[in-house]
């Protein structure tokens, strides 16, 4: 069993935690990952920064632009990506980001290089389904998953492509917009869960606009993860290299409420 198979296995929905690599510098980075998996975490997500992160909301656009100016590169993110497998062995970690930072030197030398470091899965924001060639048989070729996106506009037509050669588990964008500044109506939620489900064993993981310990359990009682970014993303801009001790304490809330719920339903 992988990693990433493992973590949506382990008797309740996972915690699905972002953050951008080198925000606010590269060095500060290892405690902040450190700190989500020691507030329970199940699954981390570090996003990859770039000059123009066309589906990210205010806060993870700052994250960016805080990061690039520390002066982070992708082999920082790697560097960071291969450090923390080494400290956290079991905990399964995803790269997430845009198609540049990931081509640029070819999908070949990337996805070597990811999982040289580690990496378990990808996820690449602007590479729809149709495309899959510029990315996804150099990543199935190395044993790093292709995390696909489905959306409220992901029709039935559409369902089928997007599912063809994804892998980990299924990210469902709750929102049809960029992330941070809204949620879906929950009743809107549990039903793209149900839909989703019908048609996929992958475990569906629900994110976009996922702050407070009652929205994550809500998702919890019907999805298999939480995907949460903006959030954390806002405590690393508030408190800096100092965030840690801030994200711990907000991760372990979350978790706490994401395990009360699924044992509600036990």
């Amino acid at each position: 069993m992988t990693r990433l198979a493992d973590a949506f296995t382990k008797g309740h929905p996972a915690l699905v935690a972002f953050v951008t690599a080198g925000d606010p510098t590269p060095d500060a980075t290892p405690a902040i990952l450190d700190a989500l998996v020691e507030g329970g975490a199940d699954v981390i997500e570090l996003g990859m920064p770039f000059t123009d992160p066309m589906a990210d909301g205010p806060a993870i656009q700052a994250a960016n632009i805080r990061s690039l100016a520390a002066g982070t590169r992708t082999a920082d993110i790697l560097a960071i990506a291969k450090a923390f497998r080494h400290r956290h062995p079991q905990v399964p970690l995803v790269l997430m980001g845009y198609a540049n930072p990931m081509t640029i030197r070819g999908p070949k030398w990337f996805a070597e290089a990811a999982c040289d470091a580690g990496v378990d899965g990808v996820i690449c924001v602007d590479i729809p389904p149709e495309e899959d060639p510029e990315l996804g048989p150099a990543l199935r070729a190395v044993g790093i998953d292709q995390i696909r996106l489905a959306t409220p506009t992901t029709d039935a037509t559409r369902l089928p492509t997007v599912l063809e050669g994804a892998s980990g588990f299924l990210y469902y964008v709750s929102v049809a917009g960029i992330t941070g500044l809204q949620q879906a109506a929950q009743t809107s939620i549990d039903a793209a869960v149900t839909r989703l489900k019908a048609h996929t064993d992958l475990p569906v993981a629900v994110g976009f606009g996922v702050r407070t310990p009652e929205q994550a359990a809500a998702i919890a009682r019907v999805a298999d993860g939480v995907v949460v970014g903006s959030a954390i993303v806002d405590l690393v801009g508030q408190h800096g290299a100092a965030a840690p001790a801030a994200v711990k304490t907000y991760i372990q809330s979350l978790s706490q409420a994401i395990h009360a719920a699924r044992k509600e339903l036990a």
